[in-house]
């Protein structure tokens, strides 16, 4: 299967970002992938990116598709052959995009789900909501701009959010033969964030207590991204069913080589 390295614009990405207790991040997870923790707790989120020009790497910008879409993420770790690897694993993706739903897990790693957007752009605020078409997620987020980011349990300051997210540039996510996870990872030479608040946010996913007893996942914290050029690329399947290995190291401070 050929699935070509794409290039595009984030237009615009919201990284919504909750504290989680590490024993229900760990149930979440296929082995041997562990919860990438900060100051003791897991980070798990939401995605809400609207990407456009997406196209192969060869062709002009002019001829590439612009499509809204969502992950479900919770950063993880394991144990790879020159030591400690780290990425997000997604345990979701859904999209406005019928060529993303059909392109995902075929023509490109990732299969997406359809799912129905709202957005409101306003200069004080942006609003993302979806709801996907099987009915399993919901969510509405309003994240308001701010100059430095705030009552963050997980990272002391933006440099440091900003750090732990671009060292996660692998996702990892499941794929229907169900013995590997798909593997895309993000590429910029122009990676930058800013600080966002978030005014309102609601999450069927968040707020299941079958999957997050409550108190288990806590809102955090929300990071924006916007005008960013950035290419995304295969990576190898990656094997799950490994023996998973007790102990997740934790990112803070960030001093792994290969995991921050």
């Amino acid at each position: 299967m050929i699935r070509p390295r794409l290039s595009s614009t984030i237009e615009r990405r919201l990284l919504v970002n909750y504290r989680v207790d590490p024993s229900v991040a760990a149930a979440l997870l296929p082995a041997p992938l562990r919860p990438r923790l900060v100051r003791g707790q897991a980070v798990a989120g939401i995605c809400l990116l609207r990407i456009g020009g997406v196209r192969p790497g060869w062709a002009p910008a002019a001829t590439g598709l612009t499509s809204e879409n969502a992950a479900h993420r919770i950063s993880v770790e394991w144990d790879g052959p020159d030591g400690v690897e780290c990425g997000v694993y997604i345990p979701r993706r859904d999209t406005a995009s019928r060529l993303n739903a059909f392109a995902g897990g075929r023509i490109y790693p990732g299969e997406h789900g359809r799912a129905d957007f709202t957005v409101r752009e306003e200069a004080d605020a942006v609003r993302v909501a979806f709801a996907t078409r099987d009915g399993e997620v919901e969510v509405d987020a309003t994240v308001e701009p701010a100059e430095e980011l705030h009552g963050s349990g997980l990272f002391r300051d933006l440099a440091e959010a900003s750090e732990f997210f671009r060292l996660g540039s692998r996702g990892l996510s499941p794929n229907a033969g169900g013995t590997h996870l798909d593997v895309l990872e993000l590429s910029t030479d122009a990676w930058k964030v800013t600080a966002g608040r978030p005014r309102t946010v609601r999450s069927s996913f968040f707020e299941d207590p079958g999957r997050f007893p409550p108190g288990s996942a806590v809102l955090d914290s929300a990071l924006v991204m916007r005008g960013v050029a950035a290419d995304w690329s295969q990576g190898a399947p990656f094997r799950v069913g490994a023996p998973f290995r007790v102990g997740a190291r934790d990112a803070s401070p960030l001093r792994s080589p290969g995991c921050g």
